[in-house]
């Protein structure tokens, strides 16, 4: 893998560092020995310039707008497959055929349900906590309620935390939901496909019957699809750098779920939306445009451009689309919401401002107002979002636990405190 190399000259002393070459993407300085050899470190705040693994699971191209899942890009992802073949996809590396995928979909809803007495540890939050909150405590008290499958050691023990994670945090996350709006909760339906159960188990009461949508299903599993992973993101390093510990998966996902529960992060979508509610009509959207230009004005705007897609998100393409779909079926394609997020949309598309930062629209724009349309409250954003991504997160965490190379998560340091000193007794201070 490392076939030429770079020298740095530290001090007149010339150090060897390997140039490891990816399959795509640029190349990685190897300097696992700099600190042995040249006494130094790097400094890199936020590890924007630093790759803490190699993985095989997702590529990003942020010049070109690309993202793949273990090499399939994912406008054909959409297109063609489903989530629960692209859990399975991202779990074991190929996508699977007949008889395999019809094993993964069983072992999956065979699993939905949760224990019992998990109904009653949500009684122990306050009626108004917020879902994030919820799914945090419960997803890190899996361990308790499960802990024949906490052994990270043993290959058939994670196996069957993966099933359990992906097929019980739809049914938690919904539980979440029914708990923050007073409604009982609603046990899964195995009759159901993934994305149909938990719409079902979101919406459906007791007093009256509730039929899923299918097309509303379709677009509920193309969100799944869209944020099922997205290479070494914040969160996914938080679950990456907790199992590099030795924790349990439920811990390393309930960890990567607090990570993901920031503003920065998992909660753009919905500050996206609020942003398009905030303006309100097409009519201000000129006001807020100069808002966004101004740079002693702190308005951003958000849902526009991305940490690492300096192009079109490629994720946004496909939610517009479904956007327009989803409001279309609900009757609403009307929506004063949708017109502000069209407009602007075509601002930022064709503004010099814009196009000249690459300010285009990410799938938060859009991902957020589908949401609504569906019916859930901004607070249910970011646990859709959770649920989503859990598959990538016990990929990644698989992979980190399976390799050789790995150890312990442990950053270094630039300190900048003061230098030794001696303590002064209290009176002569």
């Amino acid at each position: 893998m490392a076939d030429k190399t770079a020298t740095l000259n530290l001090g007149g002393k010339d150090i060897d560092l390997p140039i490891l070459t990816p399959t795509k993407g640029p190349d990685c300085l190897d300097i696992r020995k700099l600190y042995a050899q040249g006494d130094v470190f790097t400094f890199d705040p936020g590890f924007t310039s630093t790759a803490a693994c190699d993985s095989t699971i997702t590529y990003i191209d942020g010049d070109k707008g690309e993202l793949w899942y273990r090499g399939y890009p994912i406008e054909q992802l959409a297109a063609k497959s489903s989530y629960l073949e692209v859990c399975y996809l991202l779990l074991y590396g190929e996508l699977p055929d007949a008889a395999q995928m019809a094993d993964f979909d069983t072992r999956v809803t065979r699993h939905t349900m949760v224990h019992e007495q998990m109904h009653k540890f949500f009684s122990g939050f306050r009626r108004d906590a917020h879902p994030m909150a919820t799914m945090v405590g419960v997803v890190g008290a899996m361990s308790a309620f499960y802990p024949d499958s906490t052994d990270i050691n043993d290959p058939m023990q994670r196996e069957i935390a993966s099933i359990r994670l992906i097929a019980k945090l739809p049914t938690i996350a919904a539980m979440a939901y029914k708990y923050s709006v007073g409604q009982p909760f609603n046990y899964p339906d195995n009759e159901l496909d993934y994305a149909s159960n938990f719409l079902n188990m979101c919406f459906s009461v007791p007093a009256e019957k509730y039929k899923v949508d299918p097309a509303l299903a379709r677009a509920m599993d193309l969100i799944f699809t869209l944020h099922a992973d997205h290479e070494q993101n914040a969160s996914t390093s938080t679950v990456r750098l907790a199992g590099s510990s030795g924790a349990n998966p439920f811990a390393c996902i309930a960890a990567g779920i607090a990570c993901l529960w920031g503003p920065a992060h998992g909660g753009a979508n919905q500050a996206a939306l609020e942003m398009l509610q905030e303006i309100g009509s097409v009519d201000r959207i000129p006001e807020y445009i100069g808002k966004a230009k101004d740079k002693d004005d702190p308005f951003r705007l958000m849902g526009f451009g991305h940490r690492v897609y300096k192009n079109f998100d490629p994720r946004a393409k496909v939610m517009k689309e479904t956007a327009d779909e989803v409001l279309g079926i609900l009757g609403i394609e009307k929506n004063e919401t949708l017109k502000v997020a069209k407009e602007l949309e075509r601002i930022a598309l064709e503004d010099d401002y814009f196009v000249e930062k690459k300010l285009y629209p990410n799938v938060d724009f859009y991902s957020g107002i589908i949401l609504s349309a569906m019916g859930f409250p901004t607070s249910m954003f970011t646990p859709i979002f959770a649920l989503s991504r859990t598959v990538g997160w016990i990929s990644q965490w698989k992979e980190m636990i399976a390799d050789p190379q790995g150890k312990i998560g442990r950053p270094r340091q630039l300190y900048v405190g003061a230098d030794r000193r001696d303590y002064v007794e209290k009176s002569k201070r």
